[in-house]
């Protein structure tokens, strides 16, 4: 799988891309990430990006010549015409089932925003995907980039090592919280690892930890019933 990421600023994703679980999966080659700095298409004299909104108002705007250049000289790079993803606050939200179905991709070539974001004619023209990672607003895109690029990978064959790990995490099944996990010592300032975990049966093991995820699960939604009493589950 590839990832292109798309940014005024490329820089911050250096140590992201450069530690743990990704960085060993990018040099075994079991996915690629290039980054693209958008000013490098810019036709002004002094790289200009951007400029002030028609009909006034704070901030600056994307321009749409640049960042459409920018987009189709970068899909040129590489055979597989990939999908066209878009972060921001106005798309659709990032659950682990559109995680899934980003993953189907083989290539995503990710748009960072920056500023007041992207003159709306960049979505018009290049009719991406858009994506949200929440209900609030980032100073960029970057972040939200790294967290659809750290959840995407987790479902890459041969970056867990155990292929068993993504299929129990938490929001595998929708709605669904992971057990509580224990680690040694047995006893930790007065609290001991459940007995059950000890005793070595893998069926009750099994049983124990499905009883406490749906129990976690519950109370997790009737906490999300009593904070937001008009919000329905998706």
């Amino acid at each position: 799988m590839r990832f292109d990421i798309l940014t005024l600023f490329p820089e911050i994703f250096d140590s992201f891309l450069g530690e743990s679980l990704l960085k060993k999966a990018i040099d075994a080659k079991l996915f690629e990430v290039h980054r693209w700095n958008m000013r490098d298409w810019s036709k002004s004299k002094h790289h200009k990006v951007d400029d002030r909104p028609y009909g006034g108002g704070p901030g600056m705007v994307l321009k749409p010549d640049l960042v459409c250049d920018c987009v189709e000289a970068v899909k040129g790079k590489c055979d597989e015409p990939g999908r066209i993803v878009l972060l921001t606050p106005a798309g659709e939200r990032l659950t682990q089932p559109v995680v899934e179905r980003l993953a189907e991709h083989k290539r995503l070539i990710l748009l960072c925003g920056r500023y007041e974001g992207f003159d709306d004619r960049v979505r018009q023209t290049l009719d991406p995907w858009e994506i949200s990672i929440g209900d609030f607003v980032c100073n960029g895109g970057e972040v939200p980039a790294m967290v659809l690029i750290e959840t995407v990978m987790r479902l890459i064959p041969g970056v867990l090592g155990d292929e068993q790990s993504s299929a129990e995490d938490s929001f595998s099944q929708p709605g669904w919280i992971e057990y509580p996990q224990y680690t040694r010592p047995p006893e930790f300032r007065g609290m001991k690892v459940p007995d059950v975990l000890l005793r070595g049966n893998h069926r009750e093991i099994a049983e124990w930890r499905r009883e406490q995820a749906r129990l976690r699960s519950e109370a997790r939604k009737a906490t999300k019933s009593v904070s937001h009493p008009h919000e329905k589950d998706s």
